[in-house]
């Protein structure tokens, strides 16, 4: 990650940070306290063992792309009709995990499967961003 990138995304959790604790109806975040953390979570001198969140399932999905149509038309959709969609035949389709998009990639075929290969990865600061 790049020098720029980190200063803003270190500026975007201190404003998030000071949001916090100007805010009379919320307690200040106390620092998490390790002992409430499994044994198995912690590894001695190195604080939580990341491995405890690594098998944690996520949904993932690709959007080809959408469009808005009435219900009137969406009633009247029957086996063979074809819906027109916002994406240029050719273009990337959006990679989402858990609804936040985090690439953007094409459609292979493998072992007569779907796939996705993928082109880009949203950089973690422009995530933050879009979140705003």
């Amino acid at each position: 990650m790049s020098e720029p990138d980190q200063d803003d995304m270190a500026a975007a959790w201190a404003a998030a940070m000071e949001e916090q604790s100007d805010s009379p109806s919320q307690p200040a975040a106390q620092p998490a306290d390790f002992a409430e953390f499994p044994e198995s979570a912690v590894v001695p001198g190195t604080g939580p063992n990341l491995d405890v969140v690594l098998d944690i399932p996520v949904n993932i999905s690709m959007e080809v792309g959408g469009t808005e149509i009435t219900i009137r038309n969406l009633l009247q959709l029957n086996q063979g009709s074809v819906v027109e969609l916002d994406r240029l035949a050719g273009e990337p389709l959006d990679v989402l995990v858990n609804g936040t998009l985090i690439a953007h990639g094409e459609v292979v075929v493998v072992n007569e499967k779907f796939g996705i290969r993928l082109t880009d990865i949203v950089s973690p600061s422009e995530r933050i961003r879009r979140l705003r």
